[in-house]
């Protein structure tokens, strides 16, 4: 077993070689990389305190559908009554 482990270490040596003609992005490239990690930590932090603050609270399912006929009827009476206003309004304007 060991055999094999130096054999596989020892082709993986010429990759490890430093070529002083590569860019590489250096401590500079770590550091902003860093940075940018914990901006992001930070921000999904706030993001779960934000929705913490938020009071939402879900109608049950079986309301649903007698609120869905209330709307229809409100939607119904709102447009009547909008139609009127307008046509009332735009009457009182023009005299």
């Amino acid at each position: 077993m060991n055999h094999t482990f130096g054999t596989a270490a020892a082709q993986l040596v010429p990759l490890a070689d430093v070529n002083e003609n590569k860019v590489t992005p250096g401590l500079l490239g770590f550091v902003i990389f860093a940075l940018i990690g914990l901006a992001l930590w930070w921000l999904m932090k706030n993001m779960a305190k934000q929705f913490k603050k938020i009071d939402f609270e879900e109608e049950p399912e079986a309301s649903e559908a007698s609120s869905t006929d209330t709307a229809d009827t409100a939607d119904t009476a709102d447009t009547t009554g909008s139609a009127s206003a307008k046509v009332g309004g735009g009457a009182a304007k023009g005299d």
